[in-house]
């Protein structure tokens, strides 16, 4: 019997493929749990529409994330934190310190999108990159200053 695939099933296929699987799994199991659904002309054709609304949907995503890449790419944030007699800081700097700077700036990138190996301990000015879908990597600079008191 051939079917559809509503979602991806392992050992079998992945969302909207089409599969030839036995009657009674697909009667029984398949079909009733609206994993699959029977292979029709009318099946065909809305798999057709479906996969075409998905590939409208992933162009758009990879639009407005390369729109977002390239207002991102190149901006200098700056951190400005407490520091000792000998210039070290009071407080590391780490993913969510960035994210959030950021958000400030009105730019929404989650602190598990941002490539920061260890938390930032020094003054300094630090290349950052951003890890956004469709592996797009713009990379800012952040430069961590001293507070004025």
């Amino acid at each position: 019997m051939k079917v559809i695939l509503l979602q991806d099933i392992e050992n079998i296929g992945k969302k909207y493929e089409i599969k030839e699987v036995k009657d009674g799994y697909a009667r029984n199991f398949l079909i009733p749990k609206d994993l699959a659904k029977l292979a029709t002309k009318k099946a065909l054709q809305w798999l057709e529409e479906q996969k075409e609304t998905v590939e409208n949907e992933a162009e758009e995503d990879l639009k407005k994330t390369q729109e977002v890449a390239s207002k991102i790419d190149g901006i200098e944030l700056s951190i400005a934190v407490k520091t000792g007699p000998d210039n070290q800081l009071f407080e590391s700097i780490n993913n969510v310190k960035i994210s959030e700077k950021l958000k400030e700036l009105g730019y929404e990138i989650k602190k598990s999108q941002i490539n920061l190996e260890k938390p930032i301990k020094e003054l300094g000015e630090f290349p950052i990159k951003i890890s956004l879908d469709h592996n797009l990597e713009p990379e800012i600079k952040l430069f961590i200053i001293k507070e004025k008191e």
